[in-house]
């Protein structure tokens, strides 16, 4: 008799921007950074990747093949309402019905708030873009995937690149992070819902490529730009302990964040 072999995970990747030439270029599009940070090791299988933005979906009767979903950043705004929008917001209300895994990024983050019940919009206070110092609530209730993890310190800096944010998390879900500059970093709700306002999956390389878009269409002002720049030449993102604690959300078992001491000065911008 033959023996069962191990049950293969399957995610997919909902892209809701198109690739920069930068990211096609250096990495073969935004697919290939997110299994670079959220795919390797812990969290193996086969990752599949669907460009809603262009409204590509995954098929409703292959839904309960996946063992999880990740909703990426996007320029466009989570409050809007474009048809693949719209269509993203049903989907992530029964993808939440069927108690599926979803870890949304910043866009992600907040379309997965808007689309189960909660408010998004502007930040009254502009544009975050940088590092930031996220500050991790301890005395949350703990979530299954949480525990997993060895040690979370109490603040950790993740890339950040976004002019909305969530005003109101859904009824039932739990803020378990927040910053000087936005209220909400971090939201779950029960352990499949996970969304995050920073970008664990950012490199630095691809904030300053992005950095310098958003100047050329005059979208932010060139002190701004300089300023994140001079100083990201002097700090650095937590991205592993960011990344572990995605994979540990993902994988829904036993996991191991490494101990982090912070970086020794902590870059805000306000």
């Amino acid at each position: 008799m033959g023996i069962m072999s191990e049950h293969k995970r399957r995610y997919a990747l909902l892209l809701a921007a198109r690739d920069s030439e930068y990211v096609k270029k250096v990495y073969g599009g935004y697919f290939n950074v997110f299994v670079a940070a959220f795919g390797e090791e812990e969290v193996e299988g086969r990752w599949d990747s669907y460009r809603v933005v262009d409204g590509e979906f995954p098929d409703i009767n292959e839904l309960q093949d996946y063992d999880g979903f990740v909703v990426s950043g996007s320029p466009y705004d989570a409050y809007g309402d474009d048809n693949w929008i719209l269509e993203l917001c049903v989907l992530l209300r029964t993808l939440d019905s069927m108690q599926k895994k979803v870890l949304g990024i910043c866009f992600g983050h907040q379309v997965l708030c808007r689309a189960l019940g909660g408010r998004v919009g502007k930040s009254q206070s502009g544009w975050d873009v940088g590092l930031r110092k996220v500050e991790i609530i301890q005395n949350f209730s703990p979530c299954s995937f949480l525990k997993s993890l060895t040690e979370i310190p109490p603040a950790l800096s993740i890339i950040e690149c976004h002019q909305d944010e969530v005003l109101e998390v859904p009824m039932g879900a739990e803020v378990i992070a927040f910053s000087d500059k936005t209220g909400v970093e971090m939201f779950t709700i029960g352990d499949h819902i996970l969304g995050i306002q920073g970008h664990p999956e950012y490199s630095k390389d691809i904030l300053k490529n992005l950095i310098d878009r958003l100047l050329n269409q005059d979208a932010i002002e060139i002190g701004l730009a300089e300023d994140v720049r001079s100083k990201l030449e002097i700090a650095e993102p937590d991205r592993k302990c960011w990344q572990e604690i995605c994979k540990a959300f993902l994988k829904g078992s036993e996991n191991q964040c490494p101990k982090y001491v912070l970086s020794t000065e902590d870059v805000m911008f306000s």
